[in-house]
């Protein structure tokens, strides 16, 4: 229970619906009744879910259109009637299309916002939005979006880089490295993983050979319904004889133009980062992680990659852990 004198923030997620028209950049807009204002698709986290899941799943009840997310924008915090602070969190998204049909099939349907909830759904020229817009603070992350905008920022793919799950403890298992399995808690993990790898499109699953990697994509590859490409190339034993290797298959993914997912292990994330820091601008590899163990088991850190004259360039990264519900 919270002290009284330590509210719970209360969180909630949405996005930034954007499209191009006639050469002109457009945001959706809804319309709520109840409080007779403009603003973003958003709505607060149910119980079991991730801010991405969230964001995604805000986007289609307000809006009715399926979302793939962007790069993250500036988020908003402010107080509720009830003393609690709301924490927002942005992303700037676009309708998904058939090179996102993977995704989409990995999420449960969702149903239709009421029309006392939302009645309109409008897009607007950017301007025009910043105009219509009830609430001044909700210009923060679309002042954010039209910046990207303007400098070929916004348009970007995402290479999601994932640790595998918690495996078995290596002195307590009497196989190999080959088959060693998850966890219970590890098979949990990547099972809460797949709305995370849905929310940015992931279409394409590349993961080491050993077992606790390519059980930990499993899961998203079955309900995506997509392949999933086996690398020997990726697990820590090759990695010691050949780092370059796995830095060229990294580089493929940020030159291929589809969103993506590698899994691999602790000791072969310092050259999967050291790859996507040679890719990055030095504000982006500031915000890497630095310390071993660089990510948890069953995190991902998602790229957003634009495709630039110098070739894929890494314009934002993020963190996310997957939502693992506690066992009784």
């Amino acid at each position: 229970m919270s002290h009284p004198s330590h509210p719970a923030v209360v969180q909630a997620a949405g996005a930034l619906v954007w499209r191009v028209r006639t050469g002109r950049l457009q945001v959706a807009l809804v319309h709520r009744p109840r409080y007779r204002d403009w603003s973003w698709p958003k709505g607060k986290l149910d119980p079991g879910e991730t801010i991405v899941q969230a964001a995604w799943r805000e986007v289609a009840e307000e809006t009715m259109q399926d979302v793939v997310l962007g790069i993250p924008l500036p988020g908003l915090e402010y107080k509720v009637s009830d003393g609690r602070t709301k924490r927002v969190h942005y992303w700037a998204a676009q309708v998904a299309g058939r090179q996102d049909a993977a995704a989409l099939r990995a999420r449960p349907p969702v149903p239709r916002a009421s029309m006392d909830e939302i009645d309109q759904v409008r897009w607007f020229d950017v301007d025009v939005a910043g105009q219509r817009l009830t609430r001044a603070d909700d210009a923060i992350p679309l002042v954010h979006l039209v910046e990207a905008h303007r400098k070929g920022r916004l348009d970007t793919r995402a290479v999601i880089v994932a640790r595998h799950g918690r495996a078995t403890r290596r002195s307590a298992w009497k196989g190999t490295e080959l088959d060693r399995p998850l966890t219970a808690v590890g098979s949990r993990q990547a099972t809460g993983l797949v709305p995370v790898l849905s929310a940015f499109g992931a279409s394409r699953i590349v993961t080491s050979e050993w077992g606790r990697c390519a059980a930990t994509v499993q899961p998203y590859g079955a309900a995506a319904q997509v392949p999933i490409e086996v690398s020997p190339l990726l697990t820590e034993q090759e990695h010691t004889v050949s780092p370059a290797r796995v830095a060229r298959q990294l580089v493929d993914l940020l030159e291929w133009p589809g969103d993506s997912v590698l899994c691999t292990h602790r000791p072969v994330l310092p050259t999967v980062l050291d790859v996507l820091a040679q890719h990055s601008r030095r504000s982006v590899v500031n915000a890497m992680p630095t310390e071993d163990p660089f990510l948890e088991p069953g995190e991902a850190l998602v790229a957003h990659v634009a495709q630039t004259a110098k070739g894929p360039r890494v314009v934002a990264v993020e963190r996310h852990k997957p939502y693992v519900a506690a066992v009784s």
